[in-house]
């Protein structure tokens, strides 16, 4: 069974429509329970939901257990929730902001592997998969909190793989360029069709978490259509 976050739309839509074609359990984890159910369907003995706020370490608790008492195990997590608004380093640099995009893009990756490793542990092949951004590898802007907290997101990715390696979890980021989101919408650069496309990036996902433990990938590198010459 694996968790998802931010499922409702998206990257995160795409990547549950792919799994779920592919009979996998899943427990999805969205702001609005409402929209979930809008957008997938009821809930069924292979489909869980669940309200999660990634500032708010409550959710998570009961997302955790709610689906522990569903499906008695945990074999994976993509933590794909995350928060693009554009904080620059800059005079008047907007602390509340940089604060909550800590939360959201750091804290609550975190905050998930922490309440989920020891399942995954468990099962002796669990997967972590964090959607992070060409932001986390390289820099082409001033926008310090989405930046700082991509990179963060790196160095989680990385401990995590150190931390749970022996006992058979394998943890992975996917860093793609633009994607055909709303997150991007905001450059008029590249038009959507330019861009990387969801359904791309959840293939992705679903190749990453079915490889063995013994040639797992850390890193995948996603560019679009014009990102090579940025």
């Amino acid at each position: 069974m694996f968790l998802v976050t931010g499922a409702s739309g998206g990257i995160g839509k795409a990547i549950v429509d792919n799994l779920m074609r592919r009979g996998f359990r899943l427990s999805l984890g969205a702001r609005s329970v409402e929209k979930l159910e809008a957008t997938f369907g009821f809930q069924n003995e292979s489909l869980h939901f669940a309200r999660f706020e990634a500032e708010d370490l409550q959710t998570m608790e009961e997302w955790v257990s709610t689906a522990m008492i569903k499906f008695g195990r945990i074999d994976g997590l993509v933590n794909n929730a995350g928060d693009g608004t554009r904080v620059a380093l800059a005079e008047g640099i907007d602390y509340e902001q940089l604060e909550r995009q800590w939360k959201i893009n750091a804290g609550a990756p975190l905050r998930m592997i922490m309440l989920c490793l020891p399942q995954l542990a468990k099962s002796g092949s669990g997967r972590i998969v964090n959607i992070n951004s060409m932001s986390g590898q390289r820099v082409l802007n001033s926008f310090v909190g989405y930046n700082m907290t991509k990179h963060a997101l790196s160095g989680l990715t990385k401990t995590a793989q150190h931390v749970g390696w022996e006992s058979g979890v394998r943890t992975m980021e996917i860093c793609p360029g633009y994607v055909a989101t709303k997150m991007s919408a905001w450059t008029d650069e590249i038009e959507d069709d330019g861009k990387i496309q969801p359904e791309h990036i959840a293939e992705l996902v679903r190749q990453a978490i079915e490889r063995p433990n013994n040639a797992f990938v850390p890193k995948i590198e996603v560019l679009c259509m014009k990102e090579a010459t940025r």
